[in-house]
């Protein structure tokens, strides 16, 4: 029994060793050295052959696609309709016209220049004597809005008083102020707060800009002869004389611009005395009050940019 039973566990054992050796994969035997080269021949002919086939694949096979088109050539291709159409030797026959933009850069800049301005002056206000004179100003530009400045007015040979207006003063007895002027100088300070430019002449484009103006100096009268113009014979003396005035200045180009002011000089100015002294020829009685005057006047003349020419400097 112990012998029989012993017999079936080898007779088992066997069977599933020679099942499982079956199971195996067998292993692959390492080519021998006659064999390699002609292996590697086999290799090489069939890596040509697979070029070769895949060669005959795209020749036989359709075309590779083309780049897509885009821009306009692709709106023309989608739509022959809607592709634009233009006559390019029609359009290079017409006249260019130039483009103003809306925001420009300064047309002439001020900051760091002499403004030359000769003008002429002509008085506005004064019924009875009036005041022409040439004058001339100097400015030097500290900044584009901001100047400091001199100028000047050269009366004495100008004065207008017409032998018609003398005639009706002395039987009105009208003196309250009529004076003569010799001459006027003043330290200014000016003030550019707007500018801009305006069209003229179809295509022109004038450039202009408004300035505020004021300072201080000296101005030269003495009173016209009215009461007693036999014994009287005022001398011309300074006065301290304060000046308001308002400007507009119309650029021809870069340095050259014409010029409009209208300017108020203040001053007190002295008045002859309406009485007679005993001693008609003592000039202490000649006057006896003073009067705050106002000149008005308007000066016409041109401006004169010094140096002519200037840079942009733009922020890096």
């Amino acid at each position: 029994m112990n012998k029989t039973g012993i017999g079936l566990l080898v007779a088992a054992a066997l069977t599933a060793l020679s099942a499982s050796a079956f199971a195996q994969k067998p292993k692959a035997s390492a080519p021998s050295a006659e064999a390699a080269p002609e292996e590697a021949a086999g290799g090489d002919d069939a890596a040509a052959g697979a070029e070769a086939g895949a060669g005959a694949a795209t020749d036989e096979g359709d075309e590779l696609p083309p780049e897509e088109e885009s821009g306009l050539a692709a709106i023309c291709k989608l739509d022959p309709a809607a592709c634009p159409k233009v006559d390019f030797d029609r359009e290079a026959q017409k006249d260019l016209r130039e483009q103003i933009y809306a925001v420009q850069q300064v047309f002439a800049l001020r900051a760091r220049r002499f403004e030359l301005n000769p003008y002429w002056s002509l008085t506005l206000n004064d019924q009875f004597v009036s005041h022409p004179a040439p004058g001339l100003a100097f400015n030097y530009y500290i900044s584009n809005v901001m100047a400091v400045g001199l100028n000047g007015n050269f009366y004495r040979p100008f004065n207008v008083d017409s032998e018609f207006n003398a005639i009706h003063r002395r039987a009105a007895r009208v003196q309250v102020p009529l004076s003569e002027y010799d001459w006027s100088a003043a330290l200014n300070f000016t003030y550019v707060p707007a500018y801009g430019k305006f069209a003229g002449f179809q295509d022109f484009i004038f450039h202009y800009d408004a300035y505020v103006v004021g300072g201080v100096g000296a101005i030269s009268t003495r009173p016209i002869a009215v009461v007693d113009p036999d014994n009287r014979n005022f001398e011309y003396k300074p006065k301290v004389a304060l000046n308001a005035g308002l400007g507009l200045r119309i650029f021809f180009n870069r340095w050259f611009a014409a010029n409009l002011e209208v300017r108020d000089y203040i001053f007190i100015d002295e008045i002859e005395a309406t009485t007679i002294a005993a001693n008609p020829r003592d000039d202490s009685k000649w006057t006896d009050e003073s009067s705050i005057t106002n000149n008005v006047q308007a000066q016409l003349g041109f401006s004169i940019f010094i140096p002519f020419s200037f840079d942009y400097r733009l922020p890096k």
